[in-house]
């Protein structure tokens, strides 16, 4: 059996710039990897720049890209444009998500289609394009949420923009398996990064923290290894959602 190793492949992280998406930018690259940054909005390009900076302080090549993944031309592109810069992709990370945590009786049109597009849809033409563009024998590893498996109030928007992205990982697994591409999704508990912060109260912070081992929320340290895990030696893992939360929910 062949190395499972990072060394010399192109690794391309979703929302690659800051939070999960820059820790596992960098952690790709100190195993070897060139690495492709995307971020969504101008208001996070200083942040993917400097995330570059870290990847090629490595001694590694790094670029940096920007598009709303909501729109489906636009993904093709990124592949298209990362394939250009740094060469085929091996590996496709897409950790974009959006969180928003209102009761359903409160919650407009436009906030569930932002929602689900950005949840959702993204997910579904990442993988698509991931699909057509890999290398043979590729890995690609979507973020979910680990309110998969709760019954909570409030987030029916977000683990609900979330919850296909399930199928559609088993049914790319299925689809994609013939050529030796493996397709999995992380399932982290509430993270301790502002996304999370922002939606709740002080309160609810500390139930959550209340639910996983050591009282504590997920951090981006705890999921950041095991997504270079299933890049790497974890490849034989495909069809699979792996909940990561320390104990926060199970399913």
């Amino acid at each position: 059996m062949p190395v499972q190793s990072l060394q010399n492949k192109v690794v391309l992280v979703a929302g690659g710039g800051k939070n999960l998406g820059g820790l596992v930018s960098r952690q790709v690259a100190e195993a070897g990897a060139d690495v492709a940054i995307h971020y969504n909005s101008e208001s996070t390009r200083a942040e993917a720049e400097q995330t570059r900076a870290d990847v090629e302080a490595m001694g590694r090549k790094a670029a940096v890209f920007t598009g709303d993944l909501t729109v489906p031309a636009t993904v093709e592109k990124l592949f298209i444009e990362v394939e250009a810069a740094l060469g085929a992709v091996d590996v496709a990370v897409n950790t974009v998500g959006k969180v928003l945590r209102k009761p359903i009786i409160e919650t407009s049109e436009e906030e569930y289609d932002s929602m689900f597009d950005i949840n959702s849809k993204a997910a579904y033409f990442f993988l698509k394009e991931a699909g057509r563009r890999l290398n043979d024998n590729g890995r690609i590893i979507t973020v979910v949420t680990s309110l998969l498996g709760a019954f909570t109030d409030g987030y029916s928007t977000y683990a609900g923009g979330k919850s296909p992205v399930e199928h559609f990982t088993r049914a790319a697994a299925k689809e994609f398996g013939v050529r030796g591409i493996s397709v999995s999704a992380v399932a982290p508990g509430p993270m301790d990064t502002p996304f999370f912060y922002g939606q709740e109260t002080p309160e609810r912070v500390e139930f959550h923290k209340s639910q996983a081992m050591n009282n504590q929320l997920t951090r981006i340290e705890d999921i950041a290894p095991i997504i270079r895990f299933l890049a790497t030696d974890g490849w034989w893992i495909t069809g699979q959602t792996i909940f990561a939360n320390g104990g926060y929910t199970t399913r």
